[in-house]
């Protein structure tokens, strides 16, 4: 090593590092001299089909005949029913299998639930309104008790698939849930280390977080009365961010009819942004976590929503966790801060309105 490589200094946005993720207690590999430009927003837009108001061949538009033979209701607004292949079964079964060791194994019992956000087949979430929106977070909520409340269940997953390449198979607008009885491997290594945080410090993990990422203001995306919307210092995927509350809110039981209203807000705002990034309905894998429903108290929890969009260039080129990222750890070239520049400077209006 000759003399200038030894005694050059070290810079985050030219050199490769590791940034640590106190969420999950992991790392991530940033190269940031392989895209140390931020990116000029080129776009190569996709063919998009117009999808109509209401579909007679989708089995989750009002009024249809869904794949296991049952009618939808002619439902307005949010719609809520029992997956028809769901993952989960909710009948209890006795085994006789005795698990140790290399096979090690416990059945698990649940519920599992779509979704849909709207009759609206062509209605996405950044193209509905603040108010509907708000009432899918109400759905959310009362999802959220009446499954919590269960005694066999202790943890409630809120999720939303949105477009094909994120492994969704129907394109009208909808979400699901999945209630089970053991809590998820990484929702318990979150909770692990959230705790960890709050019994030493005395205070949530996240609340100290965003009051930091406030006064540095380099990653934040936006910010409402209630909630911000950030690149995490540790994101993996280019264009991951999260929406987290202000306030330390456990879990959605906790909302006010006014956080509930910003909540939508912010995702209208966020999803918008995104839809503009490379003006296409933009796809993503989008989930709340929040604190599990298992009876205990929970004081370390904080309420986020992790938003994971696979699309790095354009309309047309994905990110893909492969070779070193499914042998090693996570890597990502354009930076977090790269991302929360590009994404905080493009419009609210989404373009299909422009």
């Amino acid at each position: 090593m000759n003399t200038k490589e030894m005694n050059s200094s070290f810079n985050q946005k030219q050199h490769p590092h590791r940034r640590y993720n106190p969420l999950l207690d992991e790392w991530i590999l940033v190269s940031p001299q392989r895209a140390n430009r931020p990116w000029q927003g080129q776009t190569e837009k996709r063919t998009e089909e117009e999808l109509p108001a209401h579909d007679e061949y989708c089995y989750l538009c009002s009024g249809n005949l869904r794949v296991n033979g049952e009618r939808n209701p002619e439902y307005r607004g949010v719609y809520v029913f029992a997956n028809d292949f769901g993952s989960l079964m909710k009948d209890e079964v006795e085994t006789s299998i005795e698990s140790s060791g290399f096979f090690t194994l416990k059945p698990e019992r649940g519920i599992n639930r779509v979704i849909c956000f709207s009759e609206n087949h062509s209605l996405t979430l950044p193209e509905m309104e603040t108010d509907d929106i708000k009432n899918v977070v109400d759905v959310w909520q009362k999802q959220y008790e009446e499954l919590g409340n269960l005694e066999y269940i202790n943890h409630v997953q809120i999720f939303e698939n949105k477009g094909q390449i994120m492994g969704c198979s129907n394109p009208h607008p909808h979400g699901q849930i999945w209630a089970q009885s053991s809590i998820p491997s990484i929702v318990s290594k979150t909770q692990e280390n959230l705790k960890k945080y709050f019994d030493t410090n005395g205070t949530s993990l996240l609340e100290d977080y965003i009051k930091k990422e406030l006064e540095i203001n380099e990653r934040i995306i936006l910010e409402n009365e209630d909630f911000v919307a950030i690149v995490p210092f540790w994101a993996v995927w280019p264009y991951e961010t999260m929406i987290v509350s202000k306030r330390k809110i456990e879990n959605l039981l906790q909302f006010s009819e006014a956080e509930k209203r910003s909540l939508a807000s912010m995702i209208k705002d966020l999803t918008t942004k995104y839809d503009n990034l490379f003006e296409i309905s933009f796809p993503y894998s989008a989930g709340i976590h929040q604190s599990p429903t298992d009876g205990q108290l929970h004081p370390e929890w904080h309420f986020h929503m992790h938003f994971y969009p696979p699309l790095l260039r354009n309309a047309e080129v994905k990110k893909f966790m492969v070779g070193y990222e499914m042998l090693a750890e996570p890597q990502r070239d354009i930076t977090p801060e790269q991302s929360a520049e590009i994404l905080k400077g493009l419009s609210l209006v989404h373009y299909k309105n422009k």
